[in-house]
């Protein structure tokens, strides 16, 4: 059994949380403000239409400001007035085909937006501990279909994963020049692919299956032979968590943790993800397999190695991938019957805290 975050480590803490209105930081937010934590948001509006934050109506998140991460000033100014103990850096170009098409955008929002956080909280006396949420796609990836570890070496074959690589460099660079002789712990979290309900994301899997259940279309697979660390959205986020609680209390002396599925579970490809997802939401499983159309590259395997986690923090994931795959079917299937997706994600944070 994974140790689960303490809720009495945070009541009342001050969270700044960039990024609260994407998937994960929605998850994120509404988790926090149950536990008692005083989060304040900051990031763009929801890129799609609908969001979960929407959908939320931003009922799990009581404050919550517009900006942009690479508005120096503005990030600034939110990050003094909510004068954070910690801070949890989810604010992010996310997506692997978008940075083809915008690498310098990509590039100046991941590495440049990370740059102008940690000044920020530079000039924030009360910021205790800071975590820079990555990518498990950081690594040089040679296609070996080996598990990685946090000791590797960084690469990135296109622009998301070397924006994120880069980020690593840079955390480390204001780790060790600014904030390791005022006692601040900086730490980075790459976590394996994260699947749960209320992404709504463009160019992602599951929500491509979703839209394609809701307009009565035919799903388009890229790659259906690629294999992923899968992992629910709630095994990831009490990583960084747990990750955030041990730099906080000043435990340990570790830089960076991987979070996702045990190397001991079989990878699982992007066709039997789909081919699950459509089953557990009562769908036929089919699909159109667009492999051969021209597109940009993307690696066909990768995976993670999380057990410095265990070590360290007493982590690892609740679910099996098809446990992750079966409770995120659920979400969006009481979603499409007209259950409330506020209801829908305090009742699975409700479960997975007890264990259920």
């Amino acid at each position: 059994m994974s140790h689960v975050t303490d809720p009495n480590f945070w009541r009342g803490k001050r969270v700044l949380l960039t990024g609260h209105t994407g998937f994960k930081g929605s998850w994120a937010g509404l988790w926090l403000t149950t536990m008692g934590a005083r989060v304040t948001g900051y990031a763009l509006p929801p890129a799609s239409d609908p969001s979960l934050h929407a959908l939320l109506h931003a009922d799990g998140l009581p404050d919550g400001q517009l900006g942009d991460i690479r508005d120096g000033e503005a990030l600034a100014t939110v990050t003094r007035k909510s004068e954070p103990e910690i801070i949890l850096h989810m604010a992010a170009q996310p997506l692997v085909r978008e940075s083809y098409a915008t690498p310098a955008e990509t590039f100046d929002v991941n590495v440049m937006g990370t740059i102008r956080l940690l000044e920020a909280a530079r000039a924030v006396r009360s910021v205790k501990a800071i975590l820079v949420v990555t990518t498990d796609k950081v690594y040089r990836n040679d296609e070996s279909g080996r598990h990685f570890q946090e000791s590797d070496t960084l690469g990135g074959h296109d622009p998301y994963s070397g924006s994120k690589a880069a980020c690593e460099v840079v955390v480390a660079t204001w780790r060790s020049a600014y904030f390791e002789e005022r006692g601040i712990r900086v730490a980075t979290a790459r976590g394996g692919n994260v699947i749960g309900g209320g992404d709504f994301s463009a160019d992602r899997l599951v929500p491509d299956i979703v839209r394609a259940a809701l307009s009565g279309t035919r799903l388009n697979i890229r790659s259906p032979l690629a294999t992923r660390p899968w992992q629910h959205v709630l095994d990831c986020l009490n990583g960084y968590f747990l990750f955030a609680e041990a730099l906080y209390n000043g435990a340990g002396d570790v830089d960076a943790l991987n979070f996702g599925p045990s190397p001991d579970e079989a990878q699982i490809a992007v066709s039997h993800v789909a081919n699950a997802i459509q089953a557990a939401m009562g769908l036929e499983a089919e699909w159109d397999d667009v492999s051969s159309l021209k597109q940009p590259r993307e690696m066909q395997t990768l995976g993670l190695d999380p057990a410095l986690a265990g070590e360290r923090l007493g982590w690892r994931a609740q679910f099996s991938q098809q446990q992750a795959i079966d409770w995120t079917a659920r979400w969006y299937d009481g979603w499409r019957r007209g259950k409330a997706p506020l209801e829908l994600t305090l009742d699975q944070i409700d479960a997975f805290t007890k264990g259920r």
